[in-house]
């Protein structure tokens, strides 16, 4: 009888129960006894308000925890089921701890009101250099420093082709070597030196020569055999770019400036034919040394690195040197009236009183080849020294070479 007991006192509370709660919602339930209920969960029709948190800029949007499932109510327990329960229940799981929130950067963008994040990721949301990272066109944007230094470095140049660029009466193609120390980022001293392995007159004064017997002077005329020059090299600009959209090459923008010696030659005469007894022999352009000039040397152009020990360069240079030619093989004019007298009274040059510089063998005898007598060579070179001038020559050529950076 004392289950069918348990069950009708149960009916007869619930009502009891149920009308209590809607005459005084106000007050707090009481502590659950052995033989109460726990209150009643929350009704669905008005859900638990939710806390409410402020989002400031530019703090990352957190995420908000759900809401934990109402408890169900507890079952209600009858006293001879109370007595017959366990001294010890098992313990309730306890909820899951809520993530930490992301926390965005010092330097993360500030966000106007109404905007949302492009991105939640913290490390996104950096800056760098005043943009933020997730924005693709970035490191166009982006400028820095010089990837390699040059201070303190040594570039060893090689130009292996020299070719002139401004030649009207003469023609020049050569070599050349550089040495260059940076003592700073933007200023360096070189050493050079060249040498011409081509150096004839231009194809419009030998036509001079070989129709009106004419040809320009020598201060138009004169020819660079080799030169060496020390000087500085400055680095106003530089910059970089792109190529194959992955790889960056530096650029610098190179002045230069020295001085130094240059060794020069002239034309004399030019390839002739030489009948004698009635054969012909090719007689070859005969130069004449006109001695050492000083040289000075300007230019400018661009240098091209790779990486941090190769680079291009492509320059321009002006070499600036004397023209005057007073000594044909070391002979000046007094020596060549002495050697055009004694040529036409046919008298040998050994007695003759000539500077000790003038080369007379140049003058004197046969070649035995070619057949050709040196001493027509005096009246052409005499012409030389005639008429001295003291203009100045400009050699300008193109420069193509790489260097090695170490």
């Amino acid at each position: 009888m004392r289950p069918f007991r348990s069950i009708a006192l149960l009916v007869a509370a619930v009502p009891a129960l149920a009308f209590a709660q809607g005459a005084s919602p106000a007050q707090p339930p009481a502590a659950p006894g052995p033989d109460a209920t726990a209150p009643a969960s929350p009704s669905p029709a008005e859900p638990p308000e939710r806390p409410r948190t402020e989002r400031e800029a530019p703090a990352v949007p957190q995420s908000q925890p759900e809401a934990a499932p109402a408890r169900p109510a507890a079952p209600t327990v009858d006293e001879d089921d109370a007595d017959r329960a366990p001294s010890s229940a098992p313990a309730e799981p306890s909820a899951p701890a809520a993530a930490p929130a992301a926390t965005a950067p010092s330097d993360a963008p500030v966000l106007d009101a109404g905007e949302g994040p492009r991105t939640t990721d913290a490390q996104q949301q950096r800056l760098v250099n005043g943009a933020p990272l997730y924005n693709p066109n970035v490191n166009v944007h982006i400028v820095q420093k010089k990837r390699f230094a040059d201070e303190g470095k040594h570039e060893l140049v090689l130009y292996p082709g020299v070719v002139q660029v401004n030649g009207k009466f003469t023609n020049h193609v050569g070599t050349a070597l550089h040495y260059v120390y940076h003592l700073q980022e933007n200023f360096a001293l070189q050493v050079g030196g060249q040498y011409n392995w081509y150096s004839d007159e231009s194809d419009f004064n030998l036509e001079l020569i070989d129709k009106v017997r004419e040809q320009a002077q020598a201060a138009s005329s004169l020819l660079l055999q080799w030169g060496a020059h020390a000087g500085v090299e400055v680095t106003p600009l530089y910059g970089k770019f792109a190529f194959f959209n992955n790889s960056l090459a530096q650029f610098s923008v190179v002045l230069s400036g020295g001085a130094g010696i240059g060794k020069t030659r002239h034309l004399i005469r030019p390839e002739v034919a030489n009948e004698v007894e009635g054969q012909t022999y090719q007689v070859p352009a005969r130069f004449g040394d006109t001695g050492n000039k000083f040289l000075g040397e300007v230019g400018g152009g661009f240098r091209v690195q790779f990486g941090e020990s190769y680079a291009i360069r492509l320059e321009v240079r002006d070499l600036i040197y004397t023209a005057r030619v007073d000594r044909v093989d070391g002979c000046n004019l007094a020596d060549f009236e002495a050697l055009e007298a004694a040529r036409a009274t046919n008298q040998p040059f050994d007695g003759l009183n000539l500077s000790g510089s003038c080369q007379v063998a140049k003058f004197d005898g046969v070649d035995p080849k070619t057949k050709k007598n040196y001493r027509e060579d005096i009246i052409l070179g005499r012409d030389l020294v005639a008429e001295p001038s003291s203009d100045v020559l400009n050699n300008v050529s193109f420069y193509a070479g790489f260097s090695v950076l170490f």
